[in-house]
């Protein structure tokens, strides 16, 4: 996986690895976990699903409340990761490893990505 530098980002706090072959993965970041509170429950896109970046694909849902998911790129759910189904606590105890959320074939390059020093920048003080 790779580390949290090297990743780009979201204003509404998802994450997106690099393309490889096509594919990119997608998860939640630290910040929006540890806001959310523990995870209890997650609902990912179903492989073969056709994900449309800036629409809702999923929810998680909190101990304090229930978000939606929205999916920071647009293309087709290759793989759903069940151990967050299975466990969603991972979502907040590993985001960038075993937490991720899905991955998708992309369509087209995601417009609204932010670097790891704009995300940065954004969180800062929240």
């Amino acid at each position: 996986m790779s580390t949290p530098q090297q990743l780009r980002y979201t204003k509404e706090h998802e994450w997106l690895s690099d393309a490889e072959d096509g594919v990119a993965t997608v998860g939640i970041t630290e910040f929006a976990a540890t806001a959310l509170g523990d995870v209890v429950y997650a609902q990912l896109p179903q492989v073969g699903e056709t994900v449309t970046e800036g629409e809702t694909c999923g929810e998680l849902e909190s101990t304090k409340s229930v978000s939606d998911l929205y999916s920071p790129v647009s293309g087709e759910v290759v793989e759903a990761n069940q151990d967050v189904v299975d466990d969603p606590s991972l979502v907040n105890s590993a985001p960038f490893e075993g937490g991720w959320l899905f991955k998708v074939r992309l369509s087209e390059e995601p417009k609204d990505v932010l670097s790891f020093g704009e995300y940065t920048a954004l969180t800062a003080g929240n």
